[in-house]
C-alpha cells in the first residue's frame, strides 16, 4: 500500500471514531431505471422509468465529491441505455472522473461494452447458459460474445447466488475465469416486488467454503477471505454510513438503499450484500479486505 493511500485510510477512519465525522465514501447512482431486460431477480425495471438529466449529474458530481465521496458506481436499469440528448454514458463517465479516482459501471452486458474511461464495468451473469437464461431472459451467447470482443482492460462479472444457481457456481467460476479480470458474488436478497430465491444459511455456508477453496486454487474472485467467511452467519458489523445512493429522481440517501425498501422486518439478517460487507471490514482495519478495497476500486 502506497503512503498517500495508508493516510487516506487512516485519516477517513479515525475522523469517524473521533470526531463522529462519518461520510460516505462509495456512491451507488440509479442514472435510469429504464432497462432492456425483464429478470426475475430485479425490482428495478420493475419501477418508474425516470433518469436522471445530464446536467443533474454534472451538478450533482462536485457536491458527491465535498461530502467524502471517492468511488461512483454508475447503474441502472441498464445505464447503457441512459442518453440525454447528445450525451451517452460515456459522457458521465469522463465528467465523474474530473472528481472522483474511481468511476464505476454495472451493466447486464447484452449492448457492446464499450466504456473507455471507466476504471472498472461489472457484468451481471447469473448462472451457466440455461439457468442464465430463465433467471434474466435469452442473453447468455450476447453477453460472452460482448466480454470477448469488449476492449476495456478491466471488466469483473458479477454473480447473484440464488436458488436457481447455487448448485453451479464453481463451475460457472471456472467458466468466467477465463473471460474475465475478475469476478465477485453477492447473495439474493428479496425485494417487496419479486419472488423468494433465497437459499438456506446452510447452501450458503456449503457454496462460500466452495468458493474460499476455488480462491485458493488461483481462481480470480475478488472478494477477499474474510468477507466470504463474515457471509456464512452476517456476524459482521456493518457500518452502512460509509455507502450512499441516488435514485433516477434525484433522491440522495447515505446508509443502506435496502433498508425499508424490501420485504421482511428486519433485511440485514438476511443480507447478502458482499460489497457493504468488504467496505465494513476494511473500516476495522482488516487487512484482506483493504487488499481488496485497492484492488478493485482503487481506494485504500
Amino acid at each position: 500500500m502506497d503512503l498517500a493511500r495508508l493516510a487516506f485510510l487512516v485519516g477517513y477512519c479515525l475522523r469517524a471514531r473521533l470526531v463522529g465525522d462519518k461520510k460516505p465514501i462509495l456512491c451507488g447512482i440509479k442514472v435510469t431505471h429504464r432497462c432492456n431486460m425483464r429478470c426475475q431477480q430485479c425490482p428495478y425495471w420493475r419501477r418508474s422509468d425516470e433518469s436522471l438529466s445530464y446536467q443533474d449529474l454534472v451538478e450533482l458530481f462536485p457536491r458527491l465529491y465535498r461530502d467524502g465521496i471517492r468511488v461512483i458506481i454508475l447503474e441502472g436499469g441498464e445505464p447503457l441505455l441512459w442518453r440525454d440528448g447528445v450525451h451517452d454514458l460515456n459522457d458521465l463517465v469522463k465528467e465523474g472522473k474530473r472528481y472522483f479516482p474511481c468511476v464505476g459501471v454495472t451493466t447486464n452486458g447484452t449492448l457492446p461494452i464499450r466504456i473507455g474511461a471507466a476504471d472498472i464495468v461489472w457484468v451481471s451473469i447469473d448462472g451457466l447458459e440455461g439457468t442464465h437464461d430463465r433467471l434474466r431472459g435469452k442473453s447468455f451467447g450476447r453477453i460472452v460474445e460482448n466480454l470477448s470482443s469488449s476492449p476495456h482492460p478491466n471488466i469483473y462479472a458479477n454473480i447473484t447466488i440464488n436458488r436457481l444457481n447455487v448448485g453451479e457456481i464453481p463451475e460457472l467460476i471456472k467458466f468466467l475465469s477465463g473471460l474475465v479480470q475478475g469476478i465477485t458474488i453477492q447473495f439474493f436478497f428479496p425485494y417487496e416486488e419479486v419472488g423468494d430465491l433465497s437459499i438456506s444459511w446452510a447452501q450458503r455456508r456449503r457454496v462460500l467454503d466452495r468458493l474460499m477453496e476455488l480462491k485458493r486454487e488461483g481462481y480470480p474472485l475478488a472478494d477477499s477471505f474474510a468477507a466470504l467467511e463474515a457471509l456464512k452467519d452476517n456476524r459482521w458489523q456493518c457500518e452502512p454510513w460509509m455507502m450512499a445512493n441516488v435514485d433516477p429522481d434525484g433522491t440522495y440517501r447515505q446508509g443502506c438503499y435496502l433498508l425499508d425498501r424490501t420485504s421482511g422486518s428486519n433485511p440485514c439478517s438476511v443480507c447478502g450484500f458482499a460489497a457493504h460487507t468488504e467496505i465494513s471490514l476494511a473500516y476495522h482495519f482488516n487487512l484482506g479486505a483493504i487488499r481488496t478495497g485497492r484492488k478493485v476500486l482503487a481506494i485504500f
